[in-house]
């Protein structure tokens, strides 16, 4: 976000910023895959693309935030990212929207025709139990439940976070992830307060993989 590396609470409140690029850079280089997000355009405030772009020729990256189009992943994915995420783009967020229209089905098979199901991974995200989108700063009346099964066959992985602990570094809900676990054959990936090496060891073993932010690089966990 602006420029700098961030960890906000809840998508709202900045609590850390860092502008030490190659510091961060080698701490991850060590891992088969490095979660990158542009909050400014998932925020539709501006754009970090040259920095973006920077970052996924040197660290193997699954990209996201503002990412609508077919064009804007082949782009991404031309530039070194491994793989692109599709959110907020998925959903349909008109007010009259009826319930059988929420989701963009057509969309998502498009996506896997022109970009490939092996590079796409679906992010639904939730907020007091709804599936929050454009930044978490609006929500579409759908459980994480009910948009992961809708949208199953597009995609070869699902993030998932819990807006309502993100950043927080209070835990992650276990049994939601038992519960989503259960709803998707797909990789499964979850973030949102994830604090302790215990609690990755926890998802890992039923099959959840996990996104760990502020517990890094507050220097609760070890990278």
């Amino acid at each position: 976000m602006n420029g700098k590396i961030v960890q906000l609470r809840q998508g709202a409140e900045l609590k850390l910023s860092f502008d030490d690029f190659d510091y961060w850079i080698e701490r991850f280089s060590k891992y088969p895959l490095v979660q990158l997000i542009d909050l400014d355009a998932a925020l539709r405030k501006g754009d970090n693309k040259a920095l973006i772009a920077d970052i996924a020729r040197r660290l193997p990256v699954q990209v996201g935030g503002g990412i609508r189009t077919a064009e804007d992943a082949k782009a991404l994915l031309d530039g070194g990212a491994k793989r692109v995420i599709f959110g907020s783009s998925l959903f349909n967020t008109e007010p009259d929207a009826k319930s059988d229209e929420l989701i963009r089905k057509d969309f998502a098979a498009s996506l896997k025709k022109d970009v490939g199901e092996e590079n796409l991974v679906f992010s639904v995200d939730t907020k007091n139990g709804k599936v929050a989108v454009r930044g978490w700063q609006a929500n579409v009346d759908l459980t994480p439940e009910e948009a992961i099964t809708w949208l199953e066959d597009y995609c070869s992985a699902f993030l998932y976070t819990h807006v309502d602990t993100e950043g927080t570094m209070q835990g992650f809900p276990i049994d939601t992830a038992a519960i989503l676990r259960a709803t998707t054959t797909r990789q499964l990936i979850v973030a949102g307060g994830i604090r302790s090496m215990q609690e990755v060891e926890d998802l890992d073993a039923f099959g959840v993989d996990a996104v760990v932010g502020m517990a890094v690089y507050s220097g609760a966990m070890d990278a």
